[in-house]
């Protein structure tokens, strides 16, 4: 995706530690217009399947699947990293390790809002080890869903997540795939 790629060498910072910070546009500050071209994207890969869910994690994840569930006509899931007095009933439960924060989260989500009947696309802002992916895609085989597919909006390519995700023959789509990335330049997967 073109547009996504100029954005990210144009406004995405590169820090120590393999971290790409793009907060101006997509993950703290959201520019609505990319995240509508993104949506569409994500549409046109995924239109063949029969979703029902979209599912993401908080909290970066949450603005992007708004806006994809407005094109597939769905409701969005996003699976909880705390557990607050507003939870009640039976849960969905799992640990996922945070790349950027290098912290495990316990993983939550209600099971009456995910079903052995739904058809979920999971939805992240970004791939690297595959560990949030591998936690939301852990939740929706607990529940008995079908897994459709990945959609996410930039994947470190040159990390071991795509593999991982790939080899499970999970359809996996990325918008940007980073092929390598030092402390001042990166490069796309073509």
């Amino acid at each position: 995706m073109e547009v996504l790629k100029q954005r990210i060498l144009k406004d995405g910072n590169i820090k120590p530690g393999n971290v790409l910070k793009v907060d101006s546009f997509l993950n703290h500050q959201m520019d609505i217009h990319l995240f509508n071209e993104i949506g569409k994207e994500f549409k046109k890969r995924f239109a063949n399947n029969p979703i029902t869910k979209i599912l993401t994690i908080e909290t970066s994840g949450i603005g992007i699947a708004c806006i994809v569930a407005q094109y597939f006509d769905v409701p969005v899931v996003f699976a909880k990293k705390t557990q607050s007095i507003n939870l009640d009933g039976d849960m969905y439960c799992t640990k996922v390790e945070s790349f950027t924060h290098k912290r495990t989260y316990d993983v939550i989500i209600a099971k009456k809002f995910l079903t052995p009947e739904d058809h979920v696309l999971i939805i992240d802002d970004f791939l690297a080890n595959g560990c949030a992916l591998l936690g939301l895609i852990d939740l929706v085989q607990n529940a008995g869903s079908t897994i459709e597919g990945a959609g996410i909006v930039i994947e470190k390519g040159f990390q071991k997540g795509g593999n991982i995700i790939r080899e499970m023959g999970i359809h996996l789509e990325s918008l940007a795939i980073i092929e390598s990335m030092t402390d001042d330049t990166l490069t796309f997967k073509e």
